[in-house]
């Protein structure tokens, strides 16, 4: 017969008086019904057995346990719930030590709380991410966290869910150890001087009232709207001034109210959007090629923020440029982002130093010859990348792949320029490179599956949010947002203001108004493409000229002191224009356009409506594999909300019936171009959504 207890999610072994509870749930121990089941019986044993001295819980495998099992979340509550285990912990007599192995996250991280010390590996990381899922911690964790780290600190942990590493976990005490070695055996050690020191019974310690307003001020600017972060603020504050066994009933109310909301829901749907991304058709046992060295042509402001990134997930670095002295301009750029880091408090001086010797420059491309991968990120312009990777193909070992940075020139065409196609895709890199998550693999018609599946081996290596991407002009992120920024430039042309626009949109979430992200990018870029594409443009399509005016007169964004805004020295915003007003009024009036009224509602819908039909769009072409997919490069590279799920998971909450007769609107008010998309009138029509249309798919 099988043995029970080798299926068992939690096992207990007795080394002497000491019980050893392991949770054994792969991959990563959630706390799954069946675990909490398990842990709740243990420990009520526990709490009746007077011959155990000790209790050590560890988790099995490379983590303690990374959190709750987010598949329950949207099912109806199961029992018992962690508070109703962490309660029967507090029961024990016995000193109870977590050993904290790789991650304790979430309910791992409030399981091992309501433990009486916490010994941790070098690879340990905590911490409360429950905001980046749209809940608060639900078990205690935004009171027992205050109790060793103050209010302030708790704040700016749970509000922002940051993970902390070991060693800075210790320094917060929110490991009482870090041990090298065996990390088990030393939490057995532990016991010789361990008592029971319940954090439920400590006092929250006095607090700077300023620091307490500041972390708050700054987690709720961060958040952007999402509501479990001003929740969470009122509860630790409540630590210092509510019963402990009141504000954790108060705690545990908020979090199934959060657990049902709509951002929630959203946040939940790009969590398992991430996964699914992964899982990309023709690749089925590619193994990724080896990358022991990296490469990057170009340190302009890309090139310097992917040499980073690469740097940051300990990949020594060669940057080659045009020249030494642009070589040297490089080096300045990179020491600039670690100098910057540094001074944010985000790295320290030493690791950053480290870090930033891993990169080498110059301006010798037989630094290129042993690259496992090299990425082009030169000027976005078609000859210069085809003579780049002529070039390229010249010298580049066999074997070695070769990616370029381009942000909308053809993939495929780039790679004809070498006599390896398949070893050529496209990394799109978002600016800054070293902290966008997003990461655009574009796949080309002779990518080979081995490079396809080593461009997701580096987004997850250097912790990007990969999503692969067909060829076409733009790809999927910029395509769409080429289409979403012309709507806004109509609106404007037709009586909105660019402040209008911006402001209308940050309501909705985003992180800034698409004439601010002009400003801030530079306006010279899209000029530069526009003038590009000229000769090709469709006479039909409405063209809006009020951007090649500003250019025409200098107004280049930030970097001249003025675009569509004006930025005064010392301004901590932009300021609108009169000149830019003028010149808008004067484009309406030669377009014969008579300027009206646009409300922020009426800007909100042409938004979303734009971005879902020309994503329809997408999808039909094969482009993106799923709206799913969509969603996560809008979320992690565009400034949606993240609150609202992607435009997609948006769409689908408003209704698509709605959201066609949107985009109806807006083709009657746009014209040639802006037609519905055949797959929206479809699934509108049949009462569907995207969500169904990508589960067909799976099928």
């Amino acid at each position: 017969m099988p043995d029970p207890a080798a299926s068992s999610p939690v096992r207990i072994q007795r080394v002497g008086t000491i019980a050893i509870v392991t949770i054994d749930n792969p991959p990563v121990n959630a706390l799954s019904q069946a675990v909490r089941r398990e842990l709740l019986a243990a420990f009520k044993t526990f709490a009746a057995d007077r011959n155990t001295t000790g209790i050590v819980l560890a988790g099995a495998g490379r983590d303690f346990v990374a959190g709750a099992d987010i598949r329950e979340m949207d099912l109806p509550l199961l029992e018992p719930s962690l508070p109703d285990v962490i309660a029967v912990m507090e029961t024990c007599p016995q000193p109870i030590v977590a050993a904290i192995n790789g991650n304790a996250l979430g309910g791992g991280l409030e399981l091992a709380l309501a433990c009486d010390r916490r010994v941790a590996a070098p690879n340990a990381t905590v911490g409360l991410p429950e905001v980046k899922l749209g809940i608060i911690p639900g078990a205690g964790g935004t009171q027992r966290l205050p109790r060793i780290v103050g209010t302030a600190r708790a704040i700016a942990l749970i509000a922002a869910g940051r993970r902390v590493q070991a060693a800075e976990a210790l320094s917060l005490g929110m490991v009482d150890r870090v041990v090298d070695g065996d990390v088990l055996a030393a939490a057995q050690a532990e016991f010789a001087q361990a008592g029971k020191r319940r954090l439920s019974a400590v006092a929250v310690p006095a607090d700077n009232a300023s620091a307490v307003e500041k972390a708050a001020g700054e987690a709720v600017r961060a958040a952007r709207g999402v509501p479990a972060v001003g929740k969470a603020i009122e509860l630790v504050r409540q630590a210092a001034s509510v019963p402990f066994a009141d504000a954790v009933r108060t705690e545990r109310a908020t979090f199934l109210a959060l657990r049902d909301s709509a951002e929630a829901k959203a946040l939940r749907h790009l969590f398992f959007a991430e996964r699914l991304a992964q899982k990309v058709p023709g690749i089925a046992g590619a193994k990724p090629r080896p990358l022991a060295l990296a490469a990057v042509i170009g340190a302009g402001t890309m090139g310097s923020g992917i040499a980073v990134a690469l740097a940051d997930a300990g990949l020594p670095v060669a940057v080659v440029e045009r020249d030494a002295a642009a070589a040297v301009q490089g080096r300045e750029r990179v020491r600039a982002i670690y100098d910057r880091i540094v001074a944010g408090g985000r790295l320290s001086s030493g690791a950053a130093d480290e870090r930033f010797a891993r990169i080498g420059f110059g301006d010798d491309w037989s630094a290129l010859a042993d690259a496992d991968l090299v990425i082009e990120a030169v000027f976005e312009e078609m000859d210069v990348k085809l003579e780049t990777f002529r070039r390229l193909d010249a010298i580049a070992k066999p074997g070695a792949m070769l990616a370029t940075n381009t942000s909308y020139l053809n993939v495929d065409q780039i790679a004809e320029a070498t006599r390896r196609p398949q070893d050529v895709l496209g990394l799109h890199f978002f600016s800054p490179a070293n902290v966008m998550r997003l990461l655009e693999i574009v796949r080309g018609k002779a990518t080979s599956p081995d490079v396809l599946a080593s461009g997701l081996a580096l987004a997850r290596r250097i912790g990007k949010v990969a999503v692969v991407a067909g060829i076409c002009e733009g790809f999927i992120g910029n395509r769409i947002y080429s289409a979403y920024r012309r709507q806004m430039e109509y609106l404007v042309e037709d009586g909105a203001w660019p402040e209008d626009v911006d402001r209308a949109l940050e309501a909705y979430g985003f992180a800034m108004g698409p004439f601010a992200v002009s400003d801030l990018s530079g306006l010279d870029i899209g000029w530069a493409t526009r003038k590009r594409r000229a000769a090709t443009r469709d006479p039909r399509e409405r063209y809006v000229a009020i951007a090649d005016r500003l250019c025409e007169l200098g107004r280049f964004g930030r970097k001249t002191g003025r675009g569509w805004y004006l930025y005064p020295e010392g301004a901590r915003k932009p300021v609108p224009d009169p000149e830019v007003r003028a010149l808008i009024e004067a484009e309406s009036a030669r377009r014969g356009i008579t300027r009206r009224a646009v409300t922020a509602d009426e800007i909100q819908r042409r938004a979303l409506g734009s971005m879902v039909n020309e994503a329809a769009k997408i999808l039909a072409e094969g482009i993106a594999q799923r709206a799913s997919d969509i969603d996560l490069v809008f979320a992690n590279g565009y400034g949606f909300p993240t609150f609202r799920g992607g435009p997609m998971f948006a769409a689908d909450a408003r209704g698509l019936g709605a959201v066609l007769a949107d985009v109806e609107s807006m083709h009657a008010a746009a014209g040639f171009g802006s037609e519905p998309a055949p797959l929206l009138i479809e699934l509108a029509r049949a009462g569907s959504t995207f969500a169904k249309w990508d589960a067909g798919r799976a099928r």
